[in-house]
């Protein structure tokens, strides 16, 4: 299983106020090439490119974003470089942006790794040991960035390879077979003591024989909480994923909420947020699904989510799993809500732990406009209109 590396940022996030995340739930248009890759390359990094800059102009609320979530495998590898110059020069410090990078083979995975050493020596030696060990070194890599722009405005890059590929990353022949990464990061936010991680979608269910990578996540959770008392506070799941809401997912996430067999106190107020790409996705070579979609954020069922319904989102327990749920659409959108502040209920509150800042819709000039409608109805006041447009 991949080894979870613990690092320490520098992120000074406001006492007493909860934090805000952006789901880019953005459509993907992949080619299947030894790996796969961005259709129409320009288009794809002006859609990554709008977002960036209407995060940079901060309009509204938009100035408090905290985390940043794209997709998988969504960015064009020859944009890495315009990326980091308007993250390094626009973005406010205390942002974390999470993004899926275009496959490249192992040899120029590991170039990105060199030139990012300061932040992944370990991850390195990992990589090294791989191709000390047989001839891989062509093989497809899958992989995203974590950048964590900190308060005194310096900029790290953290990189992580996907460790567990879906069927269209499988060949037959296996020396085409993607290359399966060997660490995960666990950020450990300085003096916020906010710790977080992002996998790559089906990293969240991987597991063999004798063991999985969530109970590797939850175990070195637990190991942090029996020796700090904190735990883990969210786990992003970046995805390009046909079936977000499969069976698959319910259980594992059945068991990381469920406690059925033994207390797990690391990952028991943590936030789960899967951000997937829009159902606009296309990927060749694979069946045209119409699943992609549905980003969703998960709670403990011991908070309080009241059921509501709207075009735009709904509440759930995720078919009787043992969690709130905040279910998005499918559409192309941009998804602002609030990460839950308080770990404990306060009895005497009766406060909404997650609520919707803003759902955004591309416009017809190109950009982004908010969504004036959600055509709310629910069974109470839990997350209501009047949240998604004051925001």
């Amino acid at each position: 299983m991949p080894m979870v590396i613990d690092k320490k940022v520098q992120l000074s996030f406001p006492l007493g106020h909860h934090l805000h995340c952006l789901i880019a739930q953005l459509p993907n248009h992949l080619h299947r090439e030894v790996g796969f890759h961005p259709v129409e390359q320009e288009a794809q990094w002006e859609a990554i490119k709008s977002v960036l800059d209407l995060v940079a102009a901060g309009e509204g609320n938009l100035k408090k974003l905290h985390f940043l979530l794209f997709p998988e495998s969504c960015l064009p590898v020859n944009r890495l470089d315009e990326l980091l110059l308007v993250i390094e020069k626009g973005f406010r410090p205390n942002t974390v942006t999470m993004i899926g990078v275009e496959h490249v083979r192992l040899r120029e995975y590991r170039r990105f790794l060199e030139r990012f050493k300061a932040d992944n020596h370990e991850a390195i030696e990992l990589v090294d040991r791989d191709i000390d060990s047989g001839d891989v070194l062509e093989m497809p890599v899958n992989w995203c960035m974590v950048l964590v722009k900190e308060s005194d405005g310096g900029l790290r890059v953290f990189l992580e390879a996907k460790s567990h590929p879906f069927h269209g990353e499988e060949f037959i022949d296996k020396y085409h077979d993607l290359y399966r990464g060997r660490h995960f990061y666990l950020l450990r936010s300085r003096p916020s003591c906010f710790n977080f991680m992002a996998i790559i979608c089906l990293d969240y269910l991987y597991r063999d024989l004798y063991s999985s990578n969530i109970k590797q996540i939850i175990d070195h959770a637990n190991q942090l909480f029996f020796t700090t008392r904190q735990g883990l506070d969210t786990l992003f799941v970046i995805q390009c994923n046909p079936k977000p809401e499969h069976q698959a997912y319910r259980d594992v996430v059945c068991g990381f909420y469920g406690e059925y067999l033994e207390d797990l106190p690391g990952v028991r107020e943590t936030v789960t947020v899967f951000g997937n790409a829009s159902d606009e996705t296309t990927l060749e070579g694979t069946v045209q699904s119409q699943g992609f979609g549905h980003s969703y954020v998960v709670i403990n069922r011991n908070h309080r989510l009241e059921k509501v319904q709207s075009r735009e989102f709904a509440t759930d327990d995720f078919s009787g799993a043992p969690v709130c749920r905040l279910r998005f659409g499918s559409a192309t959108r941009l998804l602002y809500f609030n990460l839950p502040l308080h770990h404990e209920i306060d009895p005497r509150s009766s406060r909404v732990p997650l609520k919707v800042h803003t759902i955004m819709q591309r416009s017809s000039r190109g950009g982004w406009e908010k969504v004036t409608s959600s055509g709310y109805s629910g069974e109470d006041e839990a997350v209501t209109e009047s949240n998604v447009q004051k925001e």
